[in-house]
């Protein structure tokens, strides 16, 4: 579906529905395969959700907002109980913490598909007859845009595994854009989204905001120019690293972003459960946010700020790529002038002042999720995202 999941109407929903469940199942049957579906030793994996939980708790999500219409993540606010008896206790992702999810006794993956189906099933006969208004279709939306996000979480966690993918994701290989450089006279744009179809609570609202004159790479930086600054001791040199990025570096065993292997002269890299020679036209990825900043302070460089982002990203410039790979920006996430969380109130809020934002979207992310307004984010030390970064200098 090339709509956009924030305007999409009944029947563009229910076509999207469909074919983001049939991608969740065929990422879920990468973890069965490899015995990973439901954890035998439950032993959480730092940053990876349990891919049997994880299925359960789309189908919860979706429960909980639509059918069970529930007005905010609060426990108390949902009107309807769940259609599983331990529905909340296996699937609320605010009541059991990352840890407490491998330990939990969950029905079988059999059990837990049916009440997917289920879930669906009884989700698209309420669409059917919601209304057309975009406080009505506010749920179904929601729904849909949080199993996308989590399909690229699961995605994200078969690389970081060392797992097959779907032929989709894992045989993909990106474009070669030509470098270069734009430059931008600046001015003021509406940063943010104005009240038009979905919008996520971060987003709110448009509101003026100048930025000065910069210039900003048309393209994201490749493997070949980040192996340039491996080789002239970019890991080994601390100058190059915040002081962040050095206290990072330190509890880590790097020389290289976490993929990356040296065979000789060659550089080699692991692409779900493969081992490849390195693409170097392609843009790097797996980087922390630490790892773009040393390099820009490398090539004496700095990283773009989410404005600057968003300007270039609005004047539609033929030159300016974006798409293939969430791009770290040198802003914090914050939140916007007047915020106020929305219903799903573990979304933004908590990661005010700790993460920092992304913009951009990935070659993972669903095209009718990607919009130059959505502000992604992630902690600086994440280096398992489908991200890289581009570069600007004033």
């Amino acid at each position: 579906m090339n709509i956009s999941f924030r305007t999409a109407g009944r029947l563009e929903l229910e076509a999207a529905f469909h074919a983001s469940r049939c991608r969740t199942l065929a990422l879920f049957e990468r973890f069965a395969e490899a015995g990973l579906a439901v954890p035998r030793s439950h032993n959480p994996i730092a940053g990876i959700d349990p891919p049997l939980w994880q299925l359960g708790h789309i189908a919860w999500f979706a429960e909980w907002f639509v059918l069970r219409e529930a007005d905010t993540s609060d426990s108390t606010s949902a009107l309807r109980h769940s259609i599983l008896t331990k529905g909340d206790d296996w699937f609320d992702g605010s009541m059991v913490d990352a840890k407490a999810r491998w330990r939990l006794d969950l029905p079988g993956a059999g059990a837990v598909k049916t009440y997917c189906r289920e879930v669906l099933d009884r989700v698209l006969d309420k669409l059917e007859r919601a209304g057309g208004e975009a406080s009505d279709l506010y749920p179904y939306r929601l729904a849909l845009a949080y199993e996308d996000m989590c399909g690229e979480a699961m995605a994200a966690a078969l690389q970081a595994l060392d797992l097959a993918a779907p032929d989709d994701i894992g045989n993909k290989s990106l474009p070669s854009w030509g470098q270069g450089e734009i430059r931008f006279p600046g001015g003021t744009i509406r940063l943010g989204s104005e009240p038009d179809g979905f919008v996520f609570d971060n987003e709110k609202w448009a509101h003026a905001f100048h930025v000065p004159t910069f210039t900003m790479d048309s393209t994201l930086v490749t493997n070949e120019q980040y192996a340039d600054f491996i080789d002239d001791g970019g890991y080994q040199h601390a100058h190059f690293w915040t002081r962040g990025g050095r206290g990072w570096l330190m509890t880590r065993d790097l020389s290289a972003p976490r993929d990356w292997e040296r065979e000789g002269r060659t550089w080699l890299c692991r692409r779900f459960g493969k081992m490849i020679v390195l693409p170097l036209h392609e843009p790097v990825r797996h980087l922390s946010l630490y790892e773009a900043q040393a390099y820009c302070a490398w090539a004496g460089r700095r990283l773009p700020t989410e404005a600057e982002w968003e300007y270039a990203a609005m004047t539609g410039h033929a030159a300016f790529r974006w798409g293939d790979l969430w791009e770290w920006t040198c802003t914090p996430f914050e939140p916007y002038p007047g915020f106020e969380p929305d219903g799903w109130r573990e979304y933004s809020a908590p990661h005010f002042a700790d993460d920092q934002v992304l913009r951009g979207a990935s070659y993972v992310t669903p095209l009718r999720m990607k919009s130059l307004k959505f502000r992604n984010f992630a902690d600086p030390g994440r280096n398992d995202l489908f991200a890289g970064f581009r570069t600007c200098v004033l």
